[in-house]
């Protein structure tokens, strides 16, 4: 860790800040420089990487796309020095529309991820994102992307962990003491994690979790019935023609979701609503 903090202190985009509630809370949140000069701290030319495009994809059409950037590892050591893969935290993506991506370390090193600024031979960088219902999307400045044709598993997982529009990268334990209260560990450890990873890139509990829709989840859910919720996530549009929210893993078999919104109800529906909230 302490390699880790005077490599931060050193870099003039790096703010380094502490976070109290229940428990202390350390985050290191770096701004993202501009393209330009990611090129010149980095020192090799960027790379091309083909990936299934999730935002564009649908069941039976699966777009390519060829992207331009680094490694995400490789950008990680440049921001937080060698020892980030070490740390007992997650990796943090913040988009300019209040959009918050966060990401286990060990998910790094278990698959291919790349931060990318571009489209080999096009100069617009941006997406047809279906899933909600918008076109021509800017991505930029950066983009968060991994090798789903390498590893064609992560294709049923759809554009979860696809981060777009990132302007500043984190490396923060708060998500256990936001999410997980000592009463609640050992049954809803799962829910917990389910919760994080596909409600509160946009959402919050609690405090903790994005600023696109910050609505606390903890106090809206207990006031709604379980199939309103299920179709809420299931099939938004049912519910509102208009909405921009994207259905919860559409790609998976159905049972699954079923499976994976129940357990998220039943999870936001005991998780008290605590009176001091984790600050992002």
């Amino acid at each position: 860790m302490n390699r880790i903090l005077g490599r931060l202190i050193m870099m003039s985009s790096i703010l380094v800040f502490w976070a109290a509630s229940l428990v202390s809370v350390l985050s290191y949140a770096a701004t993202l420089p501009l393209v330009i000069d990611l090129q010149s701290q980095m020192q090799r030319p960027p790379q091309i990487i083909k990936v299934v495009e999730p935002h564009s994809s649908q069941p039976g059409r699966l777009v390519q796309v060829e992207y331009l950037g680094y490694p995400a590892a490789q950008v990680f050591e440049q921001l937080f020095g060698p020892d980030w893969k070490d740390q007992d935290a997650d990796i943090e993506f913040r988009a300019l529309d209040g959009y918050v991506s966060r990401i286990e370390i060990a998910r790094f090193q278990q698959y291919r991820a790349y931060l990318v600024f571009g489209i080999k031979d096009k100069t617009e960088f941006v997406v047809d994102n279906i899933g909600q219902n918008e076109k021509h999307i800017p991505l930029g400045p950066y983009y968060l992307i991994w090798d789903n044709i390498s590893a064609p598993q992560l294709l049923a997982e759809g554009a979860i962990d696809w981060p777009y529009q990132i302007h500043q990268i984190s490396m923060s334990n708060s998500r256990k003491q936001a999410l997980l209260p000592d009463e609640l560990a050992r049954t809803y450890a799962e829910h917990s994690h389910l919760t994080q990873r596909y409600c509160l890139t946009c959402h919050q509990v609690n405090g903790y979790g994005g600023d696109k829709w910050p609505i606390n989840l903890a106090t809206h859910i207990k006031t709604m019935q379980e199939d309103v919720f299920k179709q809420w996530v299931l099939e938004p549009r049912a519910r509102n023609p208009a909405t921009t929210m994207p259905p919860l893993l559409d790609a998976m078999p159905e049972a699954q979701r079923q499976e994976i919104a129940e357990k998220i109800y039943q999870y936001l529906l005991v998780l008290p609503v605590a009176t001091d909230s984790i600050v992002n």
